[in-house]
């Protein structure tokens, strides 16, 4: 089954220039196009393009995407090379998640103090003098 641009672009919520920005890219090595010229982007096409989203999300810059899929495309004997860049990268992906557990628990402190404080500043307004 293929898919026009228009349907990746519905199925992934990235608009059209971004899909083609990502082939243009290298990003997307694969992509078919009929007769035509149009793109027609496959099951396979649309995996990687999870995984690219997926690693951008997580702080992957393009820059590093480009050479994991290069790496791809080179085949098997490249798989040590790409597990140990996803093991770093994945390993700053756990920092990430730390420090933003620590702001979390910050704001939630913050919430606390800032509910508490308000309810006696109601609670002096109601009161008799």
């Amino acid at each position: 089954m293929f898919y026009s641009i228009k349907q990746v672009s519905e199925k992934t919520a990235l608009p059209p220039h971004v899909l083609r920005y990502y082939e243009n890219e290298g990003l997307l090595p694969s992509i078919a196009r009929n007769r035509n010229g149009i793109r027609r982007y496959s099951e396979y096409d649309l995996e990687w393009l999870g995984l690219i989203c997926c690693l951008k999300n997580t702080g992957m810059s393009i820059k590093q995407i480009k050479n994991f899929v290069a790496l791809s495309v080179e085949g098997d004997g490249t798989l040590k090379e790409r597990c140990d860049m996803l093991r770093e990268h994945k390993k700053n992906v756990e920092i990430q998640i730390q420090e933003m557990q620590r702001y979390l628990e910050k704001v939630t402190h913050k919430i606390e103090y800032f509910t508490n404080q308000y309810k006696q500043s109601l609670s002096l307004e109601g009161a008799v003098p």
